[in-house]
């Protein structure tokens, strides 16, 4: 089996582009052309699955769901810190810590966790 989409939903679709176009951007994923009729901002992952945010289907408010985590992989610790500033800089509320090293459980992890403007936890990692 695998994860073929991912969806996270949104109040303000140019909000939240400008927070992924920015973030994603920082990682070298641009965001892929959609119809009209399809008001969401979809991102093709490089090999992983597609990752999409927009309004809700049942047009209730979107909310970010409590004590999940979005992650990304990342092959440099200076993505992984672009990742982070460009999220901030569009929106985005750093959590935790600030992006840096942590150690533990033999893993050695630059990480870097964000909200993006609905609450959604992201974050992402590079292996050292």
């Amino acid at each position: 089996m695998k994860l073929q989409n991912l969806r996270l939903g949104c109040n303000d679709l140019d909000k939240a582009r400008a927070f992924y176009d920015a973030t994603f951007g920082a990682l070298g994923v641009e965001r892929t052309q959609m119809p009209p009729e399809y008001p969401i901002a979809m991102y093709k992952l490089p090999g992983g699955p597609n990752f999409a945010v927009g309004p809700t289907r049942d047009k209730q408010p979107a909310t970010h769901a409590n004590g999940g985590t979005i992650g990304f992989a990342c092959d440099s610790a200076e993505k992984v810190k672009a990742f982070h500033d460009a999220g901030v800089a569009n929106g985005g509320k750093t959590i935790e810590d600030p992006p840096g090293w942590r150690e533990g459980g033999g893993a050695r992890l630059y990480l870097s966790y964000l909200r993006d403007p609905y609450g959604n936890k992201i974050c992402a990692l590079h292996r050292g």
